[in-house]
């Protein structure tokens, strides 16, 4: 199956990010046919403050019911082109808070997946630049899976790949890919993106498929940037396709053979249980 993670430069007109998004989808659809494409975190909003994030959010519908302009937009991609579309994550209107939230829509348009992002971000980068997405955004509770050309995809996003734990637990249930779609800082971005995304495909022997926005956005009055690089990993840890700096996409194909290969001659289950019981023996 070929997949194709887009990289975006969004803002805070949502308009504006609807008709990128949607440029950039059917452009890769032409050049390269994918079964699925990947947008990135928050892709109809970032940045101009709590008050755009507001105005971005759309309230989800029940299932076969109308949505908002990016659901139905989602949706219609899917149904017009007839593939997967895993739509990044968008502003969720849940009333009292906010949620950051993927949606995947079948090649029929209905909904398949739905997820919350659980690991909100709150820290400090190293320049100083706070981030309280908690103060803002709710936390999701499930894990969220889904199946798409015969592959089982698991649902994270962004800050999630931090915790190596959510994704072998995907793994647990079955995932042969994990899409992780992002906002990531570029101070963090340019240590880190790389060698998690990397470290989280060789924990989980799966394919890592990262869409992730690009360049720098407005928020409060300053200035702040996004690290891009858009990639796709093998089950080994391998970069196997990368987005430039810029928007575009990169696109890839996910192997099985490759993913059983490598699961195959590395039994990680096997030997995490052993682990397992090591540790529920150890003093507390």
């Amino acid at each position: 199956m070929r997949v194709s993670v887009i990289q975006m430069n969004q803002g805070s007109d949502k308009a504006a990010n609807l008709e990128q998004a949607r440029r950039l989808i059917e452009a890769a659809i032409e050049a390269d046919r994918p079964g699925l494409v990947s947008l990135p975190e928050t892709w109809t909003n970032l940045g101009g403050g709590r008050e755009s994030r507001r105005a971005a959010a759309e309230v989800l519908p029940a299932p076969g019911a109308e949505g908002g302009p990016a659901y139905e937009m989602l949706r219609g991609l899917a149904r017009r082109h007839g593939i997967t579309v895993h739509g990044g994550s968008i502003i969720e209107d849940g009333g009292e808070k906010l949620f950051n939230t993927t949606l995947v829509f079948a090649p029929d348009g209905s909904e398949i997946a739905r997820y919350r992002k659980i690991h909100l971000f709150d820290i400090t980068a190293p320049d100083g630049t706070g981030y309280r997405e908690s103060a803002l955004y709710g936390a999701g509770q499930d894990l969220a899976l889904f199946e798409a050309g015969g592959i089982r995809f698991g649902c994270t996003i962004c800050y999630d790949m931090r915790f190596p734990e959510l994704y072998v637990a995907l793994r647990e249930m079955g995932a042969e890919a994990i899409l992780v779609p992002s906002n990531f800082t570029l101070q963090t971005g340019k240590d880190h993106w790389e060698a998690l995304l990397r470290a989280r495909a060789i924990d989980t022997q799966c394919w890592i498929v990262a869409a992730a926005s690009y360049g720098t956005y407005e928020e409060r009055g300053a200035t702040r940037s996004v690290y891009g690089h858009s990639l796709v990993a093998d089950p080994w840890g391998h970069v196997v396709a990368k987005c430039s700096d810029g928007v575009g996409w990169a696109t890839a194909r996910l192997d099985q053979a490759v993913t059983r290969r490598v699961r195959a001659g590395m039994p990680l289950p096997e030997h995490r249980a052993a682990a397992r019981a090591w540790r529920d023996k150890a003093p507390s």
